[in-house]
């Protein structure tokens, strides 16, 4: 056995659904998740996930290419549902055999997820709730994250430690759940695992590894920061059904509330529908974002950050994250097997 043997036979599901050493996966985070970090997270045990994001059709195909040279390990594409070429991405992960489609920013639209496993792919999908997980199952998923509000970026309303106590203990026993959200340590890792979880999913420990191409500037945003300093966005109004947004506070925030303003009044004069109101919001995060982690615009940019950031003290190797992870995790399992 391995050293990390009670971590590991926890972890036997997941790591056999997305086969891989670990079920660690690394969150889809827009501009983060590319070729680099995603090759390095593949290649450390891990599975790496593009963010396809906003991407086309064609920056997919190539980013896909590009991560297979860097690693011939399985990763997967988040794909987002509000996406107007939903289907054409589908199509591209097909054409490059991606084993696993991330479908993420609310329901699955009509044949999506039949779209993917006609290609012979696994479809997980994030479910805020036990009765859309429940649905979302019956649908066609072949696998679950659960994700509390303590994580970076899109967030829902509930806490990860609630919802794994609502989700797991009635789907995890015959479904594969990964769990996500504010987890920083091995020791969280091992309690969700011990609740049943298949494996769990991070986001904030992993932006701000050796091999994350974000900008130095908004590296050490992070380092700097405490879980309070991870907020989320507000909603200014409430026909705009807006997903909150957790990120580090700076004026980019406060730019968020001028946005919604400003989409809210095109909708009251009709020059937008709900539809393309929230494609606005979600174009402008993408903008944001990018500002941030390419540019290094961390005052005017969107540094998107779970509460977890607290824990990010420096730049590491992935393998070094990951095998921190699991020498916590086995430590705690360990403990408490001996008590």
């Amino acid at each position: 056995m391995t050293a990390h043997d009670k971590t590991l036979a926890l972890m036997a599901r997941g790591r056999e659904f997305l086969g891989t050493e670990t079920a660690i996966l690394c969150g889809a985070m827009s501009w983060v998740s590319e070729r680099n970090l995603v090759a390095a997270i593949s290649n450390a045990g891990g599975f790496g996930v593009i963010a396809c994001g906003a991407m086309t059709p064609e920056l997919l195909d190539a980013e896909i290419a590009a991560t297979k040279t860097l690693t011939q390990k399985p990763f997967g594409v988040n794909l987002i549902t509000m996406h107007p070429q939903l289907f054409e991405l589908i199509a591209i992960c097909a054409q490059h055999g991606v084993g696993h489609v991330v479908l993420a920013g609310g329901i699955p639209p009509k044949g999506s997820v039949e779209a993917i496993k006609e290609a012979g792919a696994k479809v997980i999908c994030f479910a805020p709730t036990l009765a859309l997980g429940k649905k979302l199952l019956r649908s066609g998923a072949d696998a679950l994250v659960i994700e509390g509000n303590e994580a970076g970026g899109h967030i829902g309303p509930v806490s990860t430690s609630v919802l794994a106590q609502e989700i797991l203990p009635t789907l995890a026993e015959d479904n594969i759940v990964f769990v996500a959200g504010g987890i920083g340590r091995g020791e969280a890792m091992a309690g969700y695992l011990e609740m049943g979880a298949a494996g769990v999913q991070l986001g904030t420990r992993f932006a701000c590894a050796s091999e994350s191409i974000a900008h130095p500037d908004f590296k050490k945003m992070f380092f700097r920061a405490s879980a309070r300093d991870a907020i989320a966005s507000v909603q200014v109004d409430p026909r705009l059904p807006v997903i909150p947004v957790r990120a580090l506070r700076n004026k980019g925030t406060e730019a968020f509330t001028a946005k919604q303003i400003e989409v809210a009044k095109k909708l009251d004069a009709g020059e937008l529908d709900m539809g393309e109101a929230q494609l606005a919001i979600e174009h402008f995060w993408a903008g944001a974002l990018r500002r941030a982690v390419i540019d290094g615009d961390v005052e005017g940019g969107s540094v998107m950050a779970g509460q977890s950031v607290g824990m990010v003290k420096a730049e590491e190797p992935v393998a070094e994250i990951i095998a921190a992870l699991l020498v916590e995790s086995e430590a705690a399992l360990t403990k408490r097997s001996a008590a």
